[in-house]
């Protein structure tokens, strides 16, 4: 896409030491923003015991938090450019860690979800304003391609190894320690940010965009859910029908109001470029994917298998290891030859992992399981960093905020999408041929994603598109 670049308040001069700096303090922000949508799937089981909750009070659990941060990450990107990156920055972690307090301290699954909401307002002001500090902060573009990789990558591994830590807190301390260990982190990124982050702001101002936003809301707000009570409601409910219509007026409303703005919510003209729409397509099924491997693994190994937490988080393990060693690399790679190699790679490994999990039973032996869990691994290693990079790099620097946004929106929209699919796929049944049964639909559904994003790994990079 060709759009003129505007200039941008940002740092010039820093040291490379200081340049280094600043990105390990975006990646710790990003890494508990991310981790807690996966840490949670492992403590499910250990919630529904403690607090009485439904399989939709699960899937409302993680919902929540993702669903909240795909409605704001636009709203907090613009801002971000408008009134200054590390001022919302700062905001954003101040919230995010009192949400995690009371988190930890709810005393029913209402509560959970509503503090779950808190944390979400907190990390909408984390994950695209963290990944738009780092554009800034390294002007050169190769140096940037390599920061954002090592960004993105940050991303991959906190959704993997979340299980694991959340296995071994909830094994050790319970359900409300997954919560906890967001405490010192967060304390820590606000004294380090405060005194190492420089100020960046956009030069020209967005304005706020209120009926975009709202419109946005309603279209997210309405598909979940939608997807998750016609579980309960079944879909020919007036409700589920209601809130469906909903969806479609509002998604209407968008492309028909957004356009006439001179500074919309949602930049349109920005899905003219068709790299940066594939990469904003590649995100969505991408965490749709593997936010449904997420929700359906914990409870298949704990329900099913009759798993502890900290073994079945210990069952991901593998995962968490394909991405710590192929991830940096990945990001060199998209750096010096482009994404096309590690987008063919993610979208092949997600349809051989869906593919081979068709095969999952409950007495299928567990080596065979954690074999086929390392496609997801390579799936996931490969995917954020060329899909991050794709998304900004061709962008004006002064729509960095907003341009991340709509990446990192794409990503929660993905997740949020992923859980309330499984979860009402699958349901509540503790049948292990029924559940297995289900699983296999949500696993065909995650092929068919994993085939697209292979699809659009070879479209989004062809001489054509990228012209």
């Amino acid at each position: 896409m060709s759009a003129p670049t505007l200039p941008t308040t940002a740092p010039t001069e820093l040291s490379r030491r200081r340049r280094l700096g600043v990105l390990a303090i975006c990646c710790a922000s990003i890494i508990v923003v991310v981790m807690d949508i996966s840490i949670v799937n492992v403590a499910l089981p250990s919630v529904r015991a403690d607090l009485g909750a439904s399989m939709s009070d699960l899937q409302w659990t993680v919902d929540a938090y993702t669903l909240v941060l795909a409605s704001f990450l636009l709203l907090a990107g613009s801002t971000a450019d408008r009134i200054g990156r590390r001022r919302v920055f700062l905001t954003g972690l101040v919230l995010f860690g009192l949400g995690s307090l009371l988190c930890g301290l709810a005393p029913s699954v209402g509560w959970l979800i509503g503090a779950r909401t808190v944390q979400a307002v907190g990390g909408t002001m984390l994950n695209p304003v963290a990944m738009a500090i780092v554009a800034t902060t390294f002007p050169d573009r190769a140096e940037r391609a390599r920061a954002i990789g090592v960004f993105g990558s940050m991303s991959g591994l906190a959704l993997a190894l979340g299980p694991i830590l959340g296995g071994a807190l909830v094994d050790g301390f319970g359900w409300r320690a997954v919560f906890w260990i967001n405490l010192p982190i967060v304390a820590s990124a606000i004294v380090c940010a405060a005194l190492f982050v420089p100020e960046s702001r956009a030069a020209r101002a967005r304005r706020v965009d209120p009926i975009g936003q709202i419109l946005v809301i309603l279209v997210l707000g309405s598909v979940v859910s939608a997807i998750i009570e016609a579980a309960s409601l079944g879909w020919t409910s007036p409700v589920i029908l209601g809130l469906l219509l909903v969806a479609l007026l509002a998604a209407v409303g968008l492309l028909v109001y957004e356009p006439r703005r001179a500074d919309p919510l949602l930049e349109l003209r920005l899905f003219r470029s068709v790299p940066f729409s594939s990469a904003i397509l590649m995100a969505l099924f991408a965490l749709c994917g593997f936010g449904a491997f997420l929700f359906v693994t914990t409870l298949y190994l704990q329900n099913i298998r009759g798993l502890s937490a900290l073994t079945a988080g210990l069952c991901l393990l593998p995962v968490g290891a394909v991405i710590l060693v192929l991830s940096p690399l990945t990001g060199h790679v998209v750096g010096a030859r482009g994404p096309r190699i590690p987008l063919v790679i993610a979208g092949a490994a997600l349809a051989m992992g869906a593919a081979a999990s068709l095969w999952i039973e409950p007495t299928t032996p567990l080596p065979a399981v954690l074999a086929i869990y390392l496609f997801f691994g390579l799936f996931l290693a490969t995917v954020n960093p060329p899909i991050t990079n794709t998304a900004i790099s061709g962008m004006p620097t002064s729509m960095a905020g907003l341009a991340a946004s709509v990446a990192s929106s794409a990503r929660q929209t993905g997740t949020t999408l992923g859980v309330a699919v499984a979860g009402t796929i699958v349901g509540s049944t503790a049948n292990p041929q029924a559940f297995t049964a289900a699983e296999h639909r949500v696993w065909s559904i995650v092929l068919a994603l994993g085939l697209g994003i292979l699809g659009l790994a070879f479209v989004s990079t062809t001489r054509t598109a990228e012209r």
